[in-house]
């Protein structure tokens, strides 16, 4: 734990205002958005500055004071809760600037507490698009972005944060700065440890700088809202229009449930009756638009869509992206306590998939909301309950299992972008191997011999 004699130290290094110890203040970062138990940390950080943040690294490290790395605390798999009450939490919303945004070489560069939406508007001032939209995006920051390999709606055809990040500064244990990766197309310089950082939690060191792949937006983008009777139908669907060799930018599905609790909060003028929707965006170059789209509505009715909506204007078509955003904390109003779950499945298991999510739901008499990025397999069921019932939340741990034993059956994984943190760590060996999870603890062993970087996440101690 921080003595008294430290913590005036980080008051001289990173000013008084920077420095949270007080009770009301640590209880603020005791908790993510995961449904998991808070625990208090001894101290909370916010540097400003790249320096700031080596120095606060080198002193809590040669303390033996176990550090938890936080940007936005967005996370859903309890990766920014501290491991112990002796855990000193390090904030990067702090370090928030955008260094660089380079037109001529296409990428920019950015501290880890640049907010991803912020980030994006900034990037499409300049005629540039930096794909990555975690539903988090409003607040969620790039340095969580990179440490938990976020995706997003968009994921499907341009891909997830991995795919945009061409080079990484960070510090390790020691507080030196390692450097990985440039501002070229292509760099072969020494190991890829910037691919070691992407989803490493926090565990491997604190990113202070990023260098991002920018790209030019599209031409033109058509979305289309497909009404089905039965959710398999819509599972079906959203199968088929990949094996058409259709990528959309987006192919979104809600189920009955969720569409009706965000209908009733946003009054969006959803299909209220319909067992579920899809809703698509194609885009790129105008006649490709048209082509994709056509072909997109073949597959839809095809497959018993007994409704294909193409929105009126960019107003509608806002209002229906804005109603997909707002699934997951319309859900959350429904019940005390929300799980939301990220089981993920090659994309022609969806229907396999959605159809054990509703059977598993019924057997343990749940409720669930689904909806997701069924375009990439990437499906959140959202379990409605109240963890003080402890009967009934022993029942949705019952039903997860459950659901995570299909998804890996159906050749799927724990975490298309939710990362592991300890909400999943469980089920690791499952999807891996104990070798993995081996190497995985010596690689950390080699770059953190106290074991002080988030060591109770990930993979364990």
């Amino acid at each position: 734990m921080a003595s008294q004699a430290l913590i005036r130290d980080f008051e001289d290094l990173i000013g008084k205002e920077n420095v949270f110890s007080s009770e009301a203040d640590r209880q603020s970062y005791s908790y993510d958005s995961a449904v998991l138990a808070p625990v208090v940390p001894s101290l909370v950080l916010r540097p400003t500055s790249t320096e700031q943040l080596g120095v606060c690294v080198k002193k809590l490290y040669d303390n033996g004071i176990p550090m938890t790395v936080r940007g936005a605390g967005t996370n859903l798999s309890g990766g920014t809760i501290p491991d112990s009450t002796d855990s000193v939490v390090i904030l990067t919303n702090g370090l928030n600037r955008i260094i660089e945004i380079n037109s001529d070489d296409l990428y920019a560069v950015v501290e880890p507490g640049v907010i991803t939406a912020q980030f994006a508007a900034e990037v499409a001032r300049k005629n540039l698009f930096y794909p990555p939209d975690p539903g988090s995006q409003a607040v969620s920051t790039i340095g969580g972005n990179i440490a938990e390999n976020a995706g997003g709606l968009r994921g499907l055809k341009y891909g997830v944060t991995k795919d945009y990040l061409m080079g990484v500064e960070f510090f390790d244990a020691t507080g030196e700065i390692v450097k990985s990766g440039s501002r070229t197309v292509k760099c072969v310089t020494g190991y890829n440890l910037g691919g070691m950082m992407v989803q490493s939690e926090g565990t491997l060191g604190i990113i202070s700088q990023a260098i991002l792949k920018l790209v030019p937006p599209p031409k033109a983008s058509k979305a289309l809202m497909a009404v089905f009777d039965e959710v398999q139908d819509a599972a079906e669907a959203v199968a088929g229009i990949i094996a058409a060799h259709v990528v959309p930018c987006t192919l979104e599905l809600l189920d009955n449930n969720t569409i009706v609790r965000v209908d009733d909060f946003t009054k969006a003028g959803l299909p209220r009756e319909a067992g579920a929707i899809l809703l698509i965006e194609v885009d790129g170059h105008p006649a490709q638009v048209a082509d994709d789209a056509e072909a997109v509505e073949r597959v839809l009715k095809a497959n018993r869509a007994r409704a294909v909506h193409v929105p009126k204007d960019a107003e509608e078509k806002f209002k229906l992206w804005e109603a997909r955003r707002m699934a997951l904390p319309v859900l959350a109003r429904c019940r005390p306590t929300t799980v939301l779950e990220d089981a993920t499945v090659p994309r022609s298991q969806i229907p396999a998939m959605m159809k054990a999510v509703n059977e598993i739901a019924a057997k343990y008499k749940l409720e669930v909301g689904t909806f997701g990025h069924a375009g990439d397999g990437n499906l959140h069921p959202t379990f409605l309950c109240d963890k003080r019932d402890k009967e009934e939340f022993h029942r949705v741990e019952e039903a997860i299992d459950e659901m995570f034993d299909v998804a890996l059956k159906l050749h799927g994984t724990l975490s298309g972008e939710h990362g592991i943190g300890t909400a999943k760590s469980k089920w690791m060996e499952k999807e891996t191997s104990r070798g993995t999870i081996l190497f995985s603890q010596r690689l950390r062993r080699a770059l953190d011999p106290k074991g002080l970087f988030n060591a109770t996440k990930l993979v364990g101690i």
